[in-house]
């Protein structure tokens, strides 16, 4: 009987490895790339993602759901943007619900189970927005075509008064416990303001002193502009990692123990792998770090809202993502295969 068995599985095995690739030489791509996995997926074992916001991509292999939201100006009506079969964001729907008037990008959905979506930055201890009771304004729909896996998407582009945050997030890191941080950004679109971040953030808007955020932020350094990554933790970015300038996409990543040490991570999003600080000290008055949990996009943590840069994708992890973890995910992300020319 054993045999037997092995005989047929012999037989079986190459049948369907045939038929796959079949179905791929035939174009039938969008089930295997579906299949694969996705950086929430890459994460899962060690560091679970607890935020997870894209408006190009899906960052689980299973998730089905809506990315983002938007509302037409015209009549204030809102549509939810979803995805294709193989992952991919619905431009099309959003070209379609937006055709003759302007949308903005009124909600980013957490892909995670926890389900942090953000909406509108309210008003912090730097600044007010120029929205209504001093919110910053959301940002503008279709202003940020790429493409993605072949696909035509969009990315959120984020201008001075613009910005996004949850202030009472499920399961993010708190008072000292270990995280990561990315994004994939961009080394054009940016200023030397205050403050393009993307992570862990005050809970009450205001400037809480050093240690009470765990952000990744990308900037400007003088004139003409000289962009790096690094991590703001409050009243201080650290870890500057040089970007080449004009670089279109880019990631950064950030991964904190919040007791005692950090380490910083840059790559080109469409090509080659990462560039480290390697795992560094935390500076003095950050040992340990004490952060609030809030979630913030393109702003401050006392939500300081005057920079400028683009945003693509971006995730959050309970723990501390390893070195090798974060080569995955570069991988990952290089091969969704961003392209596209970005306005500097």
């Amino acid at each position: 009987m054993e045999t037997k068995s092995l005989s047929l599985l012999g037989k079986i095995l190459p049948l369907a490895v045939l038929l796959f690739a079949v179905a791929i030489m035939a174009g039938d791509t969008a089930a295997a790339q579906s299949a694969a996995p996705r950086p929430c997926d890459l994460y899962a074992a060690k560091t679970p993602c607890v935020a997870a916001f894209s408006t190009t991509r899906a960052l689980y292999r299973a998730y089905t759901g809506p990315l983002y939201q938007v509302m037409r100006e015209s009549d204030h009506a809102r549509a939810n943007i979803g995805l294709l079969r193989d992952g991919y964001a619905n431009a099309a729907a959003q070209d379609a619900f937006c055709a003759k008037t302007a949308c903005t990008i009124t909600r980013i959905y957490d892909q995670s189970p926890n389900h942090n979506d953000l909406t509108a930055a309210p008003p912090g201890g730097a600044a007010h927005g120029p929205g209504p009771n001093g919110y910053d304004i959301p940002a503008v729909a279709g202003t940020l075509p790429v493409t993605v896996g072949g696909h035509k998407v969009y990315g959120i582009a984020i201008a001075p008064g613009m910005g996004y945050r949850n202030d009472s997030p499920k399961q993010t890191a708190v008072r000292g416990e270990p995280e990561g941080v990315y994004m994939v950004t961009s080394a054009l679109n940016l200023n030397e303001k205050c403050c393009f971040d993307f992570g862990n953030a005050e809970a009450n808007n205001l400037d809480n002193k050093a240690g009470h955020m765990d952000a990744i932020n990308i900037m400007c350094h003088g004139k003409p502009c000289r962009p790096d990554a690094g991590l703001d933790m409050e009243d201080g970015i650290y870890g500057h990692l040089k970007v080449p300038a004009g670089t279109a996409f880019v990631t950064d990543m950030g991964a904190c123990d919040g007791q005692h040490t950090y380490a910083i991570y840059q790559g080109n999003a469409q090509s080659g792998g990462l560039t480290s600080t390697g795992t560094i000290p935390l500076p003095k008055g950050y040992q340990p770090m004490r952060q609030e949990g809030a979630i913030l996009l393109g702003v401050g943590g006392d939500n300081s809202n005057w920079a400028s840069g683009y945003f693509f994708e971006g995730v959050m992890t309970r723990g501390m993502p390893n070195a090798q973890t974060m080569e995955a995910v570069q991988r990952n992300i290089v091969a969704a295969g961003y392209a596209g020319t970005l306005k500097p």
